[in-house]
Formats: structure tokens, C-alpha cells, sequence
């Protein structure tokens, strides 16, 4: 017999504990009836006899109660997943947001931000706009910029440096084409920076920052990425020096009354701790700039 049917062990399970059809149909919702023939249908597939039935209710044949004590512990088994799942689900959330381009950097970190052992859930939340915790849509937020208005606190982490790169073995001194993000979404100095310079050849835009990485690094062309994703990826070289008038300090930005909440708290310090750690990614040192 196949075991995979829970349900007639479970309904087996019923009539073992209250002793008869009856009592197992109150508790199970099935009818008397229908019990009595899964019963019987579950001993057939067995081959073997469970149940002594009499007038005053089904009582356990020896190979009934052999096979009690393994679904007691099959439902005990059930009983604990289905309580570590409820678990989980009333656990904390903290809520992380960023742009796409940070977003890479904070999920391929997610280890310094959260372990299996900790006492919350984080989600990583990714937007383009700029950060706005009015409405809380995020615990603790990711800003080129600080906020000058809404109920949050900010803490001043590392510096972003920008520069441009191009993919490993595009010919810079054949192609001088560049890639570049379109005007309408350009809310931010470096994602301007190529099509506000008009020396420049523009030969594709993206409207998605990842969009465009993927292009440069396919070899469509030149285009300005943040130092912590170009000199992470052997995939890109870097086309020119650092962008001295791009850079910026990045903030770490928290909705005022949720800073004291412990799995916040723990987030933002180990964020910081993340960025600090990797400052020089962040500010292109660990880079290497044509000469």
C-alpha cells in the first residue's frame, strides 16, 4: 500500500482515539458512513485487520495499535512543521528599500543582514523613485540624498564614486559610442550625466539602470555605473577616471518611529556596519583608472 493518503491515516487516527464511526465523524466532519468504508478500503490496502468491530464501537485489532503508535507520530511530526511555519509567519518584518542598483549590492549581502537564527523577516524592497517614508512604505531606506522633511532619521554612510565603463575587450579607440539611461528616468546626477555631456555618442538608451549595465556589458558601448557595481564585476573595465562631480555620501534613512524597534535597529546597524566595510568599493579605490 501506498502511505502517501494522509487523510485515511488521519481518519484512522479519529476512530482509533474516540473508540467508533461516530465520535471520528463529529471530529472530522465526514460522515459515519463514508468512514466506515475508507476504514475498510485502509485494511484491504494494509492486508491486514485494524479493528474488532462490535455493537458498542471499533476497537483495535493488535495490528491496529502497531500501526496507531506510527501515526500518532506521523501527526505529531505534522503537528511541529505546522507550528514552525505559524511561527515564521508571526515573525517581525523589516522592511529594506532601495534602488535596483543598491539592491544588487544589499540581496547579494543578505547574510550580513539576516541569518536563519534571528527573531525577524526581512524583505528587500526595490524602487526608482526617490525615498520617500511619509507613508511608510519601508522600515529603513537607502538616499543618494538626506531627506529635509518626514518624520525619519538619517545616519551619513559611505561615499559613491562614478565612473565609465565599458565591457572587457570593447575597443575603445575603434568605438566611442556610449550607452545611456533615457531622460524619463533619470532622477538622479549619474544617470544624467552621459546625455547632459553632447560630445557624447549615444547609440542605445535603457530605462532601467540594470538594463543598461547588461548592455555595457554586452559591449554596446561606454556608460557611467556607481564604482561598487563596475569594479565588482570582472565583466566590466573602467573607460576613464573617477567622476569627481558625481560623488556623493549614501544615507541611511529611518521612519522616526520605528528606529527603537529591535529588528530595525539591528538592520540599520548591520547595514551600516555592510557599508562600512566596503567603503573603499564604494569609493573606487579598489578600482584601477586608466592612465
Amino acid at each position: 500500500m501506498k502511505l502517501e493518503n494522509w487523510d485515511d491515516l488521519r481518519l484512522f487516527l479519529h476512530v482509533a482515539e474516540q473508540g467508533g464511526l461516530a465520535g471520528a465523524a463529529e471530529r472530522a466532519g465526514v460522515s459515519a458512513p463514508t468512514i466506515g468504508r475508507r476504514m475498510l478500503a485502509l485494511e484491504r490496502a494494509i492486508g491486514r485487520a485494524l479493528f474488532v468491530r462490535a455493537r458498542t464501537g471499533y476497537e483495535l485489532a493488535p495490528d491496529g495499535h502497531v500501526l496507531l503508535e506510527r501515526v500518532k507520530a506521523m501527526y505529531e511530526a505534522a503537528q511541529d512543521i505546522h507550528n514552525w511555519q505559524e511561527s515564521v509567519h508571526s515573525l517581525p518584518m523589516v522592511r529594506l528599500l532601495s534602488d535596483s542598483t543598491l539592491s544588487c549590492f544589499t540581496a547579494a549581502s543578505f547574510n550580513h543582514l539576516w541569518s536563519p537564527t534571528d527573531s525577524f523577516r526581512v524583505c528587500f524592497k526595490t524602487s526608482e523613485a526617490i525615498l520617500d517614508l511619509t507613508y511608510r512604505e519601508a522600515d529603513i531606506g537607502l538616499a543618494a540624498e538626506r531627506p529635509e522633511t518626514g518624520n525619519v532619521a538619517a545616519r551619513r554612510s559611505v561615499r559613491i564614486a562614478y565612473a565609465p565603463y565599458c565591457a572587457q575587450g570593447f575597443d575603445q579607440r575603434r568605438y566611442n559610442n556610449w550607452v545611456s539611461l533615457g531622460t524619463d528616468v533619470a532622477n538622479q546626477r549619474w544617470k544624467r550625466w552621459t546625455f547632459e555631456h553632447r560630445g557624447q555618442f549615444i547609440t542605445n538608451w535603457a530605462n532601467a539602470p540594470r538594463s543598461m549595465f547588461d548592455l555595457v556589458k554586452a559591449g554596446a558601448g561606454v556608460g557611467v555605473l556607481p564604482c561598487f557595481i563596475g569594479d565588482r564585476d570582472p565583466g566590466f573595465l573602467r573607460a576613464g577616471h573617477v567622476i569627481d562631480e558625481l560623488s556623493h555620501h549614501l544615507w541611511i534613512v529611518l521612519h522616526d518611529d520605528e528606529r527603537d524597534r529591535e529588528s530595525v535597529r539591528t538592520v540599520a546597524d548591520r547595514l551600516s556596519a555592510l557599508l562600512a566595510a566596503n567603503a573603499p568599493l564604494f569609493c573606487g579605490f579598489t578600482g584601477q583608472d586608466p592612465l
